[in-house]
């Protein structure tokens, strides 16, 4: 097996999010879904949770939003019905309401839109590799993997290029608000209460709330009508306008979750191109490759580690009761390396085909919006880096998120060498 990172002893805290800064407690994972598949957690930081780790039980559940519903929250933590509505992006919605949503915004989204980036992104990555490059030896995370998705939310969002580091650091605020190299507000550290009402229970969100209204009155008062923000709040078929704190709460999920996701693949990828010295090979020498090699780096990758789901009623499961109101957690981390949907799970095959991985929250009516976007930045920045690359190595180590719900490398120091 190829884990490139200190595993657990089988008996991991999977609510602890120091359990985490080592990587994902793969051994763990396996035990469970050998042993105890629908596995019960007492919280000290909270009620109890249910977490799920096969594959084929968690593609079962995803798609019964019926049995197990996303109205209730979809992170471990607890929260009060107030702070849900003032919190809640569609992702936090059920049909029929998460699927007016979704139409509204997923235009904005779709395959022949993202399509039209791709020259954008080209242009994007050129000067970013080559910057890295002529360094040599360099934190991939904060030189490569930070880089493009940022420059690229800058140009779907139309926010001033001046503006992107601050809403990148504002976002990582918010999905990684438990580690404290991105928040002064720990989310387990430090009393945050007095940012209930904002996502992710962070002062980042007061702050990315008042951005968004300064962006899009200043968009309307010069009449800029170009853009993704433009088209969502465009009315619907019904005539519905995105009322205005949904358009925030929207908001600051496209800071943060459009950003840090395809940062920490970019970043597992060049972790594998490392680890895996074959694999910049098979990339340079082309072909179908490229129509699989982005979603093998995803699966590998899983930058959302789970998401939680809220029982409805009780639900029989591997002789278990799951109770009406119990929070079941669907570990995408788990079901990515399931052993019997995937072979040899622990090493990265750019050739796997077909990829059943659930990183995107496949086969339910909550799939990622941002598939589309995904895949394409993966693909383009690992084709332009195999042009320019002839070696990638490691040169130190690397270092994890410590969050058990967002998992990425934020420190990867490599080598590289140009071709």
């Amino acid at each position: 097996m190829t884990v490139w990172a200190p595993t657990d002893d089988g008996q991991a805290d999977l609510s602890s999010h120091d359990t985490f800064v080592n990587g994902v407690p793969h051994n763990t994972f396996k035990r469970l879904r050998d042993e105890d598949p629908l596995h019960w957690t007492d919280w000290d930081g909270g009620k109890g949770f249910w977490s799920v780790t096969r594959h084929e039980d968690i593609t079962a559940l995803n798609v019964d939003y019926r049995l197990m519903s996303s109205a209730r929250g979809i992170r471990m933590e607890d929260q009060t019905y107030e702070e849900y509505l003032a919190r809640r992006t569609f992702q936090e919605t059920d049909p029929p309401e998460h699927l007016k949503t979704r139409m509204q915004v997923g235009k904005a989204f779709s395959r022949p839109v993202v399509a039209g980036f791709e020259g954008q992104i080209r242009d994007l990555c050129g000067p970013i590799l080559d910057q890295a490059l002529e360094m040599g030896e360099f934190d991939a995370t904060k030189i490569i993997a930070r880089q493009l998705p940022m420059l690229m939310l800058g140009q779907i969002l139309g926010t001033p290029k001046e503006d992107l580091p601050w809403l990148v650091e504002k976002g990582d605020a918010l999905i990684a608000n438990t580690d404290p190299d991105f928040t002064d507000h720990v989310l387990d550290k430090l009393e945050t209460d007095a940012y209930r009402m904002m996502p992710f229970n962070s002062p980042a969100g007061a702050e990315l709330f008042d951005y968004a209204k300064e962006l899009m009155a200043k968009k309307n008062r010069e009449g800029d009508t170009d853009g993704v923000l433009h088209m969502i709040l465009q009315p619907n078929r019904d005539g519905h306008v995105m009322p205005e704190q949904e358009f925030r709460n929207f908001f600051c999920l496209l800071v943060a979750a459009g950003n840090d996701t395809t940062r920490y693949s970019i970043a597992a990828g060049i972790q594998a191109l490392a680890h895996q010295p074959e694999l910049l090979g098979q990339l340079q020498a082309g072909g179908e490759i490229w129509g699989t090699m982005a979603d093998e780096i995803i699966r590998w990758a899983t930058p959302a580690l789970y998401f939680r789901r809220t029982a409805t009623r009780d639900h029989e499961m591997h002789g278990k009761t799951i109770r009406e109101g119990d929070k079941v957690l669907f570990w995408w981390a788990s079901a990515n390396r399931d052993e019997r949907v995937f072979d040899d799970p622990f090493r990265v095959d750019l050739t796997r085909s077909p990829n059943k991985h659930m990183s995107f929250g496949q086969g339910g009516p909550h799939v990622c919006l941002g598939m589309h976007l995904a895949r394409l930045e993966v693909r383009v920045l690992f084709e332009e880096l195999a042009k320019r690359v002839k070696l990638v190595e490691p040169n130190g180590d690397h270092k994890f998120l410590r969050s058990n719900f967002v998992g990425g490398i934020k420190e990867l120091p490599v080598r590289m060498t140009r071709l």
